[in-house]
């Protein structure tokens, strides 16, 4: 018997496409509709293939995290205006400066998750954040602190958001749709981490706790820092009182002021398993 392995039977689809630039040039061959589809980017971008879009935004980074053997992340959540240290790091728009010492905190929680990520040869406790700046450049510079890598979903914003020097270039991840970044911020996730921010912190908070609440994810710790910033933000207990939440859903949150308070918190978290 042959064991010799064999390629693919089928032609692959990089060789069309490096072939397809090589044959005659005609009317017929410069016309829109005779290009490969899955080369056609004017093709991609039509409204009709906003389903494979959403697709390819689910795949590629799932691809790659996979490849890179990324079995869970350690997300870090917050606010891209608060400032670093001697103002590095806000965006041009403006900063949180009463924020400020949240930098260091998240910058220090980093690099102690990623310390334990690297127990694990990187593979689990890999920081995740948005990629951008503020909080999220502190999650990144912490992990590189630790000398670990670290994942950043950026995503393209009006004011044109960059990715931090601190991401690891190849877990560097750009997004269109929101709804497909918050997936990738949640599908292994292994805690929460969430900092004073904005509307894009509060929205990405509230999903979590959502599917944490409604049994479509498993509990995981999911951890506000700053007791007095959430207080004075959100009225849980008036939730409850209304009856719009159990008082039981309350406890879905735990509160740090410090990196190791939140991590005493995960190491005495039940995870089931």
């Amino acid at each position: 018997m042959d064991d010799t392995p064999r390629s693919p039977p089928l032609r692959d689809s990089r060789e069309d496409s490096r072939a397809a630039g090589q044959g005659p040039d005609t009317a017929q061959t410069r016309a829109p509709a005779y290009r490969l589809a899955f080369t056609d980017t004017d093709f991609l971008l039509r409204e009709e293939l906003r389903p494979v879009r959403l697709q390819l935004e689910l795949l590629k980074p799932q691809m790659v995290m996979d490849e890179r053997g990324v079995q869970s992340t350690f997300v870090i959540m917050g606010s891209a205006r608060v400032p670093g240290p001697e103002g590095e790091g806000a965006p041009h728009r403006g900063t949180a400066a009463g924020l400020a010492p949240w930098y260091e905190v998240a910058r220090d929680l980093a690099q102690r998750a990623t310390e334990r990520s690297l127990a694990s040869y990187g593979r689990d406790w890999v920081v995740c954040t948005g990629g951008g700046p503020g909080i999220m450049e502190a999650g990144n510079r912490g992990a590189d602190d630790a000398g670990g890598q670290s994942i950043g979903l950026n995503i393209v914003l009006p004011h044109e958001q960059a990715p931090n020097p601190w991401v690891t270039p190849d877990l560097c991840f750009n997004f269109h749709y929101f709804a497909i970044r918050k997936m990738h911020f949640l599908m292994r996730a292994r805690a929460i981490c969430v900092f004073p921010g904005g509307f894009g912190t509060l929205d990405e908070m509230f999903e979590c706790l959502t599917l944490i609440q409604t049994g479509r994810m498993r509990p995981v710790p999911v951890i506000l820092f700053g007791r007095a910033f959430w207080d004075g933000l959100v009225n849980w207990q008036a939730l409850v009182e209304v009856g719009t939440v159990s008082a039981a859903d309350l406890e879905l949150v735990s509160y740090a002021e410090t990196a190791d308070e939140a991590m005493r918190i995960i190491d005495n978290f039940d995870f089931g398993c």
